[in-house]
């Protein structure tokens, strides 16, 4: 059983020929609205995986709260722990470039409510031996605590750490599993680093230092990862995006639900790097996020 206990929030998206410079302003060709929220869309990616999934969260009394929940709802993700609360639901301002790139804006609403308690409540409902997913769209002190309840009940936990924030080094440090892409890396690192020999070995010497499963992926140069004193290297596809928004997410939910399904790590690592490729080829964060029978086609 996966909890994941997160952002909930709506995207909105314009779609532009190419993103904006600072101060300047270009026309866009599309607009659209979607489920999104780092904590929902892998929720939902977990869900498409194959596994049980618990979504733990806030979101508002507005217009946005239904839709916001829709395809969670319609996936079968349990929704017994989400709060209603006073604040609006929270929202993400997206621009997406005609290369897929894209620019985002998060306002947090409703997420900015999560609580400690609400840790304490969301683990206390967990097994030993489920898994805990957490990423840094609600408060820290929020984070902090599910993290530590986590550990003393025997809860494996992932953090991914997105977005980057101030808390996101100290906050890796108490998970099980450090999921980060390239600049996150740098930050848990102290240091840049821009050749890839010197990557893994400065992979190699975080997780010696730390024990933990680190793993950082590399966009179209796929992932790679240290679990017990191992590397392991993992493709996606060879695409050409339509937009990114949500791969990152939907690499996430595969790979907590390949774990929880008993995968091999590798196995786990390579079926969310390709679910995080097809997730590239559709608009929208939780509209794009592959089925599991799909993502198997591909591997």
């Amino acid at each position: 059983m996966i909890t994941v206990f997160g952002s909930i929030n709506m995207d909105l998206i314009a779609t532009t020929d190419r993103l904006p410079q600072p101060g300047e302003t270009v026309p866009g060709s599309q607009f659209a609205t979607a489920a999104g929220g780092k904590g929902a869309n892998q929720a939902l990616a977990a869900r498409r995986a194959g596994s049980a999934v618990r979504m733990a969260g806030a979101v508002g009394e507005d217009g946005f709260a239904t839709p916001a929940l829709a395809l969670l709802d319609e996936a079968g993700v349990d929704l017994a722990t989400v709060a209603r609360v006073a604040e609006p639901t929270g929202t993400a301002l997206i621009l997406v470039g005609g290369t897929g790139e894209n620019m985002i804006a998060v306002v947090p609403g409703a997420n900015g409510t999560v609580s400690p308690t609400d840790a304490d409540k969301a683990v206390a409902a967990m097994s030993p031996g489920d898994l805990l997913m957490l990423q840094l769209e609600i408060p820290a002190d929020a984070v902090e605590a599910a993290l530590v309840s986590a550990r003393a009940r025997g809860v494996m936990t992932i953090i991914n750490t997105a977005p980057l924030t101030a808390d996101a080094v100290r906050l890796a440090r108490l998970a099980d599993i450090v999921v980060a892409n390239e600049t996150e890396f740098a930050l848990l690192l102290g240091r840049e680093i821009n050749d890839h020999e010197a990557r893994l070995e400065a992979l190699r010497q975080l997780h010696q230092k730390t024990g933990q499963t680190i793993v950082v992926t590399l966009g179209a140069d796929g992932v790679v990862a240290m679990r017990d004193g191992e590397l392991t290297t993992a493709k996606g596809l060879e695409i050409v995006p339509v937009d990114t928004v949500g791969a990152g997410d939907t690499f996430c939910g595969y790979l907590a639900a390949g774990l929880d399904q008993g995968l091999s790590f590798a196995e786990a690592l390579r079926r969310a790097a390709v679910a995080g490729s097809l997730a590239c080829l559709a608009r929208g964060a939780q509209p794009s996020i592959p089925l599991a029978e799909a993502v198997a086609a591909r591997i």
